[in-house]
């Protein structure tokens, strides 16, 4: 006998027993003489496979088990056999539309209810394989998708740590400016200049690509990257093109792989102009206000805060307090209005963010900069 169950439901005693004679030889039978039973015994091991239902019957009648069966996750996807007396075939629409996978009418012919028995059991059998095959093809994609994202988040964080190998006072300088935009960008979500931008998926994809910002460095010369003091005019020349070699590299990158990577492309706006001002007197292109783009204007808060708290051969740490007022005063020319309001809104969030991540090179806070220009000592 099949391990198949079979619930047959009919307030006949009569009809019970005649189906349950023509099905015990090949399924396991079981028998409701209620709707309220069958819904008790769908419920219970061994579960139905398929359901042979009446649909008239005291008490709750066959549409209305039929309906409950459907509401409840775990019988909704049992298919129902209503049968039924000829005289009552009328109501097979509403059968049908109810959710009943075919009717059978009384009395049942045992040629004819096994043949359709058997083929609304391989039906559900192939039904139940597509869904199990569907539930594994969507854990491998994920699987597979978190898998790439890791190797991905790792090789970005291997570029970014070869940058910092030739700059020894960088210490966590990506780690801290990688959460320092993050909360930023979450303070700014809600902002109505900025939250048809700043969707979820842009906040992670430039959190990702945060850490890249500074690759550029790997192409500055020794003599100036590792000058212990204060760059000269042309030295501070050198230093500046930091921000279109990294660019450069990452457009490199993306030509390699022949297709369009979102968090490239940001990777490649952070590395490019986060040194720009918002009064248009910054590197490389001199851009002005939101000819800038918003990943690189929350980058920008993000470093120089960095910058400030950071002990360097040629300057002190600042105090959290004093970085704060810095940047407050240089709202409106070195950063976007809004996004020094969001910073001095969640400054204590940047306040944790440093203390978590303090390097060697650390009075109140940790970080990583440029050397300073001779116009200004926020870069």
């Amino acid at each position: 006998m099949s391990e198949t169950t079979i619930l047959i439901v009919d307030d006949e005693p009569t009809v019970l027993a005649s189906m349950s004679q023509i099905l015990s030889p090949f399924y396991r039978v079981r028998a409701a003489n209620s709707g309220q039973r069958a819904l008790d015994i769908s419920l219970t091991e061994p579960r139905p496979q398929l359901i042979l239902l009446d649909v008239t019957m005291p008490g709750l009648d066959g549409y209305t088990v039929l309906s409950r069966l459907k509401q409840n996750p775990l019988t909704q996807d049992i298919p129902v056999i209503f049968v039924t007396a000829m005289e009552a075939m009328s109501n097979e629409e509403k059968g049908l539309n109810l959710g009943a996978v075919d009717y059978i009418s009384k009395p049942a012919i045992s040629a004819i209810l096994l043949a359709r028995v058997k083929n609304h059991l391989v039906l559900k059998q192939a039904s139940d394989f597509l869904h199990d095959k569907n539930v594994y093809l969507e854990a491998e994609v994920s699987r597979r998708m978190a898998e790439n994202q890791t190797i991905q988040a790792i090789s970005i964080r291997a570029l970014a740590h070869l940058a910092e190998t030739r700059d020894p006072e960088t210490g966590d300088h990506i780690l801290r400016t990688q959460s320092y935009v993050q909360a930023l960008a979450r303070q700014l979500q809600k902002h109505p200049r900025f939250n048809e931008m700043l969707s979820d998926q842009f906040i992670e994809l430039m959190t990702r690509s945060a850490p890249l910002h500074d690759i550029g460095k790997v192409g500055i010369p020794d003599h100036v990257l590792l000058k212990p003091g204060k760059l000269n005019d042309e030295e501070w020349q050198i230093m500046k093109t930091h921000a279109q070699l990294g660019a450069q590299a990452i457009e490199r990158a993306e030509k390699d792989v022949q297709q369009d990577v979102e968090f490239l492309a940001l990777a490649k706006e952070i590395a490019h102009w986060h040194h720009e001002r918002w009064d248009g007197s910054g590197y490389p292109d001199s851009l002005v206000g939101d000819e800038i783009p918003l990943s690189a204007r929350l980058m920008a808060v993000a470093d120089v805060f960095d910058a400030l708290i950071s002990q360097r051969i040629y300057k002190s740490a600042m105090s959290f307090e004093e970085a704060r007022t810095i940047i407050s005063n240089e709202s409106g020319q070195q950063f976007d209005p809004d996004i020094t309001d969001a910073f001095l809104t969640c400054f204590d969030a940047f306040v944790k963010i440093a203390r978590k991540y303090q390097g060697g090179t650390v009075s109140a806070g940790t970080g990583d900069s440029d050397q300073t220009s001779s116009k200004t000592t926020i870069t």
